[in-house]
C-alpha cells in the first residue's frame, strides 16, 4: 500500500464522481490528499470530497500535509477540464492542484488524467495537443467516453485501472 496519493479535481460537472475515484484510491493509499482547483469549489464541497475516511482536502499551500513541500506520490487528476488539460500541457501551475501535478511529472511519478470535456472541446485541437503532450512526457490519459450523446468522464474503474497500469510500470 502506498503511504499518499494526490487527487486532484476540477470544475467539471462530473467533480461529484472525485468522491467516487477517492474511495478507490484510498484502497491503494494510507493518505488521499485532495487537491480542489478553485473552479471545483463552485460545483463540490470539500465536504463532499472527504466523505472517504483516509482523504483529507488540501487547500492552501500552507496546509500541514504539504509542508514544507509536497511528498512525491502518484497523482490522478480526475475529472480534469479544458482549461486545466491545457494549463498542465503548457506548463501553467497558477493554482495549488497544477503546481502539484507539475511537480509529480518532474519528480518522474506516475500521473493519471482522466478528461471530462464535452463534445467541442474534445474536438479541440488544442485538447488533442495536450493530451499528446502529456502523454509524450509519460502522463497516462483516460480519454472522456461517449454517453447519453455526449463526451464524459471515463468510469471510475477505467481511472483506477490505468493507475494501477501507471504504478506497475514504475516498478
Amino acid at each position: 500500500m502506498l503511504e499518499v496519493i494526490y487527487l486532484m479535481v476540477s470544475g467539471a460537472v462530473t467533480a461529484h464522481r472525485a468522491a467516487e475515484v477517492a474511495a478507490g484510491l484510498a484502497a491503494r493509499a494510507a493518505q488521499v490528499l485532495v487537491v480542489p482547483t478553485p473552479n471545483a469549489a463552485r460545483v463540490i464541497s470539500p465536504y463532499a470530497l472527504q466523505r472517504t475516511p483516509a482523504a483529507h482536502v488540501v487547500e492552501s499551500y500552507f496546509d500541514a500535509r504539504i509542508l514544507p513541500r509536497p511528498t512525491p506520490a502518484p497523482v490522478v487528476f480526475a475529472p480534469c477540464t479544458f482549461n486545466s488539460l491545457n494549463k498542465l500541457a503548457a506548463g501553467v501551475a497558477d493554482n495549488l492542484a497544477l503546481a502539484i501535478t507539475a511537480e509529480m511529472i518532474g519528480f518522474g511519478q506516475p500521473v493519471v488524467v482522466a478528461v471530462s470535456v464535452n463534445q467541442p472541446l474534445w474536438r479541440h485541437p488544442a485538447a488533442r495537443a495536450a493530451v499528446a503532450t502529456l502523454r509524450s512526457w509519460g502522463v497516462h490519459v483516460v480519454e472522456p467516453v461517449w454517453a447519453e450523446g455526449d463526451y464524459t468522464l471515463a468510469p471510475s474503474e477505467a481511472i483506477l485501472l490505468a493507475l494501477d497500469q501507471a504504478l506497475k510500470e514504475r516498478q
